[in-house]
């Protein structure tokens, strides 16, 4: 079976990342402040999980919503799907587990759509691989949903590359939602940003400062990115922060990094990166600090 014709994907070139909304403590007005100032920073694309914060985020979203009608003109929303955790949001969970069948899936994107307050989600992603996920059952539910209107387009998260593959070779995809930082490199050498290059299909990155532990000290291999990242920067005029972004953006298969900070600082650290075209030899000098040795 060939590979269908992957989908564009319209996001803004950086993400703001949801998941600790529920953390933040932002009355109803300050979070419609918050997503006024990241759209003044060009960042138009909001990334959402059904789990945030216990099933909490999307409501808490869906409400600065609600209080701004505007806004959801002005935005996209992605969210994901496919884990079920146990908890009194959600009583019929009897144990922690993926599900990627059609009843789930409508299930999942009914309920977004209610807490987010919105008729669309412009990307639904399936969280994790389901080891029981049947392709051609997903494939012809995000075929029905697509067809209603309730989803734009689809995508995955934290998939390998034989999983990517195949659900591609049924339903055209737009993304992979991957892990990269400097610190954390598997999506170099397990062939998923290989794939990303191969399909047309651009990464979306979680967790593109390592959760914070590019800056917060620790073991030999963070201080020596540090490191490489500060004099980069300190070359460059721009923070740390900016020169990782701008290394994760530099691989060919233009990565689309997830801000998730709530300081405004930390989102134009993350958009200053478009600005910097990377040399080559300063993206190696960063894989070589992360890895510890030279190229072979």
């Amino acid at each position: 079976m060939p590979y269908r014709r992957t989908m564009k994907l319209m996001l803004s070139p950086v993400v703001a990342g949801m998941w600790r909304l529920h953390q933040w403590q932002l009355d109803v007005p300050a979070r419609v402040r918050w997503i006024e100032a990241a759209l003044a920073l060009g960042i138009t694309s909001f990334d959402h999980a059904d789990i945030y914060g216990g099933y909490a985020v999307e409501a808490l979203f869906g409400e600065a919503l609600a209080a701004s009608p505007g806004l959801r003109e002005r935005l996209q929303i992605v969210t994901k799907c496919g884990i079920k955790l146990t908890g009194p949001a959600r009583p019929a969970h009897a144990l922690k587990s993926y599900d990627s069948s059609r009843a789930h899936i409508v299930a999942s994107v009914d309920a977004s759509l209610a807490a987010l307050r919105t008729d669309r989600i412009d990307l639904l992603l399936l969280h994790r691989p389901d080891h029981l996920m049947d392709p051609d059952e997903v494939a012809d539910t995000f075929t029905e949903l697509k067809a209603l209107g309730k989803v734009l387009a689809f995508g995955v998260s934290n998939h390998a590359p034989s999983q990517l593959a195949m659900l591609q070779r049924r339903f055209a995809l737009a993304t992979n939602q991957i892990e990269f930082s400097p610190l954390q490199m598997r999506a170099l050498a397990d062939g998923t940003l290989d794939q990303c290059v191969d399909l047309g299909l651009q990464p979306m990155i979680w967790s593109p400062l390592a959760r914070g532990a590019l800056f917060g000290g620790g073991d030999a291999q963070a201080e020596r990115v540090h490191a490489a990242l500060a004099e980069i920067g300190r070359e460059r005029g721009v923070s740390a922060a900016t020169i990782a972004y701008a290394w994760i953006r530099r691989h060919p298969s233009r990565p689309i990094p997830i801000a998730g900070s709530r300081r405004i600082e930390g989102l134009r650290d993350a958009v200053a990166a478009l600005d910097i075209d990377l040399a080559a030899e300063d993206w190696y000098r960063i894989w070589q600090a992360s890895m510890g040795h030279e190229v072979p």
